[in-house]
């Protein structure tokens, strides 16, 4: 499935768990020698009562991701068709997310509200995270994962594919981030280019978006309803006093079934 081309591999492992080394997640992500994504997503059965499923995220490298924005978008799409309800929640390691569907099958989830202080994002020491002394002064957020948004007067001048890895393994941010180039078209605006932590250039990110729009308000750029154009579509953030809504349309690909070969030991 895919979020305006932020692409997931989705496994279900709500009846057979399934347990994937960090050889095989790389491998499953490989878009030349697997079936290629930007992460990995199980749904597993849920543990609390309020929930439909619990989720769990790998990035393209095999490392572990605590969230997700548009890959739960695609998971609740899946799971809205096993109900005629509008509104569901999910849940990961760390908190429970509320998923609602439009008439227009658009999917909006609620990715809470952002920490920005320097010990949750974290960074490696006690400084304003509104503006990092970084060159290009950007300001830093966490949405379940660290991110780094740079406000830019033109993004054209910007290569994302080297300016992204430099930023992500700055010493600042001990956990590495996701970094983002935004230009401010107008106060409900904004185009975007991403790098994940751990995947690469993207062609969309719900958390990216969420954190490039939370960021542009709280330096006074940005209203708290704003469309933000990524390289792979359109998605919508709104900033409630619940927290941060993301929304936009998804796309079942196509399923399947695949085979690893585990190396004897």
């Amino acid at each position: 499935m895919h979020g305006c081309g932020n692409d997931f591999v989705i496994i279900d492992c709500r009846e057979k768990k399934i347990q994937l080394s960090n050889e095989e997640i790389q491998l499953l992500c490989n878009r030349r020698i697997g079936i290629g994504c930007d992460q990995l997503v199980f749904i597993n059965s849920k543990k609390t009562e309020n929930t439909k499923a619990h989720l769990s995220f790998w990035n393209a490298d095999g490392s572990s991701s605590d969230t997700c924005g548009n890959a739960t978008r695609c998971v609740a799409s899946l799971l809205f068709e096993e109900t005629s309800k509008s509104k569901l929640y999910l849940e990961t390691d760390h908190t429970e997310i509320m998923c609602k569907r439009d008439f227009n099958d658009n999917i909006s989830v609620n990715m809470g509200k952002p920490r920005i202080g320097w010990s949750e994002i974290p960074l490696s020491e006690k400084i304003d995270t509104l503006y990092l002394p970084i060159n290009g002064r950007p300001t830093a957020s966490n949405f379940g994962n660290p991110h780094c948004s740079f406000f830019v007067n033109d993004l054209e001048e910007y290569t994302i594919e080297t300016f992204g890895p430099n930023i992500e393994n700055n010493k600042l941010f001990p956990e590495k981030t996701n970094v983002q180039i935004v230009e401010v078209i107008d106060r409900g605006n904004i185009v975007m280019r991403v790098w994940e932590r751990g995947s690469g250039v993207t062609l969309a990110s719900g958390s990216s978006s969420c954190a490039a729009v939370d960021s542009g308000i709280r330096r006074n750029l940005l209203d708290n309803i704003v469309n933000v154009k990524v390289d792979g579509g359109e998605l919508l953030v709104e900033k409630k006093d619940d927290g941060v809504w993301l929304t936009g349309p998804t796309k079942h690909v196509f399923s399947g079934i695949f085979t690893t070969i585990r190396k004897k030991p």
